[in-house]
């Protein structure tokens, strides 16, 4: 079973805020970067147009997908992955 985790950065603020969704678990920055170079981390960074085109922040090993691509996505992501979603 797939674990999905939301990481809600948003960068305008000095450091970082995380954002409750619901029943989703969230984590910082700082918990993610302990679990990069994990085999088992997925990071799909879903922010959009400008968001991602003028950050100078972005995850390395992260995969960018928009809206539309969601469900293909995750029908390539092995079902005991960890997944972060990364937006802002």
């Amino acid at each position: 079973m797939k674990k999905l985790i939301a990481l809600f950065l948003f960068l305008f603020v000095v450091g970082s805020t995380s954002v409750y969704a619901g029943g989703v678990k969230t984590i910082d920055k700082d918990e993610l970067k302990s679990m990069l170079g994990s085999p088992d981390l997925v990071v799909l960074d879903v922010r959009t147009g400008k968001d991602w085109s003028s950050s100078e922040f972005k995850i390395q090993g992260a995969m960018r997908i928009t809206d539309k691509d969601v469900a293909s996505t995750a029908d390539k992501i092995a079902k005991d992955n960890t997944i972060v979603l990364y937006c802002a």
